[in-house]
């Protein structure tokens, strides 16, 4: 019988040697989301093309075509990634510095860390591209708004909102209220302006006795 002769597994820097080659898909996608939010955030949502993209991560237009149907929806996805630890919602407790505090960061995440723009051009390309609505729907506006309503509906069991709150309509006051003033500007969308829109929500409109 031949006896073969048994080669001993690779150690050290040889074994890191063998192991190079392609790196892991969330290494790749993450670098992908990353250059994409800098193109956006710095030329606008035009920058945001799979040539420039892929050049910029250091990836191949395939892998970006695997993975976003468009570039509207790679771009949506980036702004989400970009804006999600910026837009974490906080519970404190307190509902109303939990709205005032998150309310206040969306507003300077629009007004002065470059959103504004960037948001505004999403939403616009979105009625015309159904694969950048789709992505800006499930990564960005139904994640956002699942949180609103979970913290909500804790503040409701908390005895601080009270049972018959409609809490999609309570959102909808709040977030879309900014998203107005950010869309048609007639009136200022500033930190002010999303106090007492916490302030007015909470408090009610009707006259107190």
């Amino acid at each position: 019988m031949v006896q073969h002769e048994e080669r001993p597994v690779p150690t050290g820097p040889e074994r890191v040697r063998r192991g190079r080659g392609r790196r892991p898909a969330a290494e790749v996608r993450a670098g992908v989301l990353e250059a994409a939010g800098q193109l956006l955030f710095g030329e606008g949502i035009k920058a945001v093309t799979f040539d420039r993209v892929a050049a910029t991560a250091g990836s191949s237009k395939m892998t970006l075509y695997k993975w976003w149907p468009s570039a509207g929806s790679l771009a949506a996805e980036a702004y989400f990634a970009h804006s999600q630890q910026v837009l974490e919602f906080p519970d404190t407790g307190d509902i109303r510095a939990d709205l005032t505090h998150q309310l206040t960061s969306f507003v300077r995440l629009l007004t002065q860390e470059g959103g504004g723009p960037i948001i505004a051009e999403l939403i616009g390309a979105a009625q015309t591209d159904p694969a950048l609505a789709e992505a800006f729907s499930r990564n960005y506006s139904v994640p956002r708004r699942e949180l609103a309503a979970q913290a909500l509906e804790r503040a409701r069991e908390r005895g601080q909102l009270r049972d018959d709150m409609d809490l999609g309509i309570l959102v909808d006051q709040l977030w879309g209220a900014c998203y107005q003033r950010l869309l048609i500007p007639d009136a200022p969308l500033d930190e002010a302006f999303a106090v007492a829109l916490v302030n007015n929500a909470l408090d009610g409109a009707g006259v107190r006795p």
